[in-house]
């Protein structure tokens, strides 16, 4: 059995999953700030899960975990982890050698959208690519072809947050005009709106219906940036399906019927947009989805696999000849 870990600046969703990429265990608990309370926070719940399912924690084969910031692909080390408190944190020693258990880190997003491609397999015929758009505080994306996540040359792929639809449009933190993330993510919509309420966005909504003008139009920039961001998504993957996760999405239907009806303002104007038939590329995750914890596990799984020996030079050249159809 694998453990999965989505760890949040607030919440620590975490899973066990079986041989059939299965949930069969889970539990949320708040997250502890700074390294050493991430660390505490990881451990107490793999000792919970395991206890839960009656067995002992070396029992687990491998942990995945999901976290905000920078890792580099295939190791267990997250640096940058801002909203958490944590600079630079080396999980396959402080969790991985304390536990026995191999660990793989990976970005949250980039997590999530591989548990989001896992279920949207499940029960009927699976898209070959999909990009997963995380809308909360920020604004990125994660993509998936053949169930193998891709990075990209450098591990910027999915960085739509910051790409300007609109040189007139609202400052971004990052120094430029009218970027998806201005106009859609969480953080920048509250601090435009600029009151004490715990949920912002809904309270943006909630003002719009109640026709305050500054509430429409940041609801309106929002569905503008989604809609956007899964133009430029489709326009330069041309991705079967957008799947759309975060915070933000717990609108449900308030804010995807907004998006698709901005996608499909922007059809009515462009038989090229109409072809791509952008609106029904387009899905929700359900609320409280898993997806990320999932992603994370189905991450681990590889550092259950054992180091390769070095090929032979005959055997070397055969798997180049493999790699150009498997990549």
């Amino acid at each position: 059995m694998r453990l999965g870990f989505d760890v949040g600046g607030t919440k620590t969703d975490a899973v066990v999953v079986g041989a059939g990429d299965e949930i069969v265990a889970r539990v949320r608990r708040p997250t502890g700030w700074g390294a050493p309370e991430v660390v505490r926070t990881i451990t107490e719940l793999v000792d919970e899960l395991a206890a839960s399912l009656g067995i002992q924690r070396s029992q687990f084969t491998s942990i995945g975990i999901g976290m905000p910031g920078q890792v580099a692909p295939g190791s267990a080390t997250v640096a940058h982890a801002v909203n958490l408190g944590v600079d630079e944190l080396d999980l396959g020693e402080a969790i991985g050698m304390a536990l026995g258990v191999p660990v793989r880190a990976e970005n949250d997003v980039k997590a999530a959208a591989v548990g989001a491609y896992a279920l949207h397999g499940m029960g009927r015929a699976r898209a070959d690519t999909m990009a997963y758009l995380n809308l909360g505080t920020g604004i990125a994306a994660g993509f998936v072809k053949g169930g193998r996540l891709w990075r990209g040359a450098r591990g910027t792929a999915g960085e739509v947050g910051h790409i300007s639809v609109d040189p007139n449009g609202p400052l971004c933190r990052c120094g430029q005009r009218g970027c998806i993330e201005a106009f859609c993510g969480g953080g920048a919509i509250a601090e435009r709106w600029n009151r004490a309420v715990a949920l912002p966005v809904l309270d943006v909504f909630d003002a719009a219906d109640a026709g305050d003008p500054a509430a429409i139009a940041l609801r309106d920039g929002l569905a503008y940036g989604v809609a956007s961001a899964i133009r430029v998504i489709v326009l330069s993957g041309d991705v079967e399906t957008v799947v759309l996760g975060g915070g933000v999405t717990a609108l449900g239907d308030r804010m995807l019927s907004r998006v698709v009806d901005e996608l499909a303002a922007g059809a009515a104007a462009s038989p090229f947009l109409k072809s791509l038939r952008l609106a029904e590329r387009v899905e929700l995750l359900p609320p409280g989805s898993p997806a990320a914890a999932l992603g994370a596990a189905l991450i681990g799984a590889a550092a259950e696999a054992p180091v390769a020996p070095e090929p032979r030079s005959s055997d070397r050249q055969r798997s180049d000849r493999k790699a150009v159809f498997h990549g």
